[in-house]
């Protein structure tokens, strides 16, 4: 089975989290006019404390042998190398209904708290992400591994 990544948009990704970019509609003229903010661009979901973190990706295999989800807080990611990367998601813990898409350097996700996803994958080169979710008391993480690996076609 072979999963085409699609281009991510914030219409197509909304069912999983929000898409994280410098949104001309959001932005907000603050200090005098020499910042822009892009204001509410998600939302934290959590039931503890908020962390953030930096995670470095390396490459690996373009496959999805297994998804995860957090089931008490939502989890953001935020490149900080402007290198395209790769997101997977999915609607229930099943190879095939994994969705997979296309992001932009300057684009990051926040998955919604439950949402199944594949860890990190990035493409061509180790990549830093600020990484904002939750910690805590509590199980926050759930694990499913496929017996056939989904292969993820760019």
């Amino acid at each position: 089975m072979t999963i085409s990544a699609q281009v991510l948009t914030a219409a197509d990704f909304a069912p999983f989290g929000e898409v994280i970019a410098a949104d001309p509609a959001r932005a907000v003229e603050i200090n005098t006019g020499y910042t822009t903010r892009f204001h509410a661009l998600a939302k934290v979901e959590s039931d503890a404390d908020v962390i953030l973190s930096i995670f470095r990706g390396r490459v690996r295999p373009l496959t999805v042998a297994m998804l995860e989800r957090h089931p008490l807080g939502s989890q953001a990611f935020m490149p900080l190398g402007g290198r395209n990367w790769l997101v997977v998601v999915a609607s229930a813990p099943r190879a095939e209904v994994c969705r997979a898409f296309l992001c932009r350097g300057d684009q990051g996700v926040n998955y919604h708290a439950g949402v199944w996803h594949h860890p990190l994958l990035v493409l061509d080169h180790a990549q830093d992400f600020l990484v904002v979710d939750r910690a805590g008391e509590g199980t926050n993480l759930d694990e499913v591994f496929f017996d056939r690996p989904v292969d993820i076609r760019v």
